[in-house]
């Protein structure tokens, strides 16, 4: 698999303002984003002896579907295990879902998920494992390459959060470097609230000099929601900067830092969640729901 990388930094006026983003993208158009950066580990390394590979979450997952990808590429099985299957989406197979599917990814319904053997890799929900910081030291090494080649003293990164595992290790990575450069990582919880998401910090670093920081807005967001606010943001997105954002992650990321001028004063990269086969399911949702152009 040839990855695009490192993936490319483009500059673009969002809201009269200038932004930088990290085009995770464009790294590959079956493997990409955060997924990409969090799976990097098995892709690279030689994990011959190893059969198959297990995780669990929902149906229409990112992760679920880059998994599928990655199996498929090492001859791999593949097993992902959830609380359900939607009968609208058994009948009307569409987005990741689909796409895993025929993939050959065998889903089973249940929580039961088996206890893993050594021929076996077990993948934690949302690819939230010690592994993940593999891929995410070169997301900050190419980070940090591109503030040298740009003379950027001071950069203020954000990224949305699911597990918080590429926020955690992209800040640590970007501390140990030992860098000149003064770089902060911002994040805000998607899934749960601020308390979940530092005990997911928790789980993979115990030492919170490493951990992000956790920016909130006034109103409490509900996982998966469609939010009218999520979806005149994403259609402005794309309409001034030309870049397709997920509908998931990403707009709720760009309402949080939008609301803190604090950190987007300075020179900000925002770092693309990628995920963008999740549309296909979601914009049809958001089109029914807010039928304005």
């Amino acid at each position: 698999m040839s990855l695009n990388l490192p993936s490319p930094i483009q500059s673009v006026t969002f809201e009269n303002k200038q932004f930088f983003i990290k085009r995770d993208d464009l790294i590959h158009p079956d493997f990409s984003g955060n997924k990409a950066r969090k799976f990097y580990y098995f892709l690279k390394n030689d994990l011959s002896g190893i059969e198959k590979v297990i995780s669990y979450g929902s149906s229409q997952s990112n992760a679920m579907y880059s998994l599928s990808v990655l199996a498929k590429m090492k001859g791999w099985k593949f097993e992902y295990y959830v609380d359900h299957i939607a009968e609208y989406l058994r009948e009307n197979s569409h987005g990741n879902y689909k796409a895993a599917l025929e993939n050959d990814m065998q889903m089973i319904v249940g929580r039961g998920v088996p206890t893993p053997t050594i021929e076996t890799i077990y993948i934690e929900e949302g690819g939230r494992q010690k592994e993940a910081e593999f891929g995410i030291k070169i997301l900050a090494q190419e980070i940090i390459d591109w503030q040298e080649e740009n003379g950027i003293g001071q950069l203020n990164v954000f990224l949305p959060s699911g597990t918080g595992t590429t926020a955690l290790f992209l800040q640590k990575s970007l501390i140990t470097h030992h860098s000149s450069l003064i770089t902060r990582v911002y994040t805000t919880a998607c899934v749960g609230d601020t308390t979940y998401l530092k005990k997911q910090f928790l789980e993979l670093e115990a030492n919170e000099k490493y951990h992000p920081q956790i920016l909130t807005l006034d109103k409490k967001h509900h996982f998966g929601k469609l939010y009218k606010e999520n979806y005149k943001i994403w259609l402005k997105l794309h309409q001034q900067t030309g870049v397709e954002f997920d509908l998931l992650y990403d707009p709720l990321g760009w309402r949080v830092l939008m609301a803190h001028p604090e950190v987007h004063s300075k020179p900000t990269l925002y770092i693309h969640q990628g995920g963008l086969l999740g549309n296909e399911s979601m914009l049809p949702r958001y089109k029914r729901k807010y039928p304005f152009p």
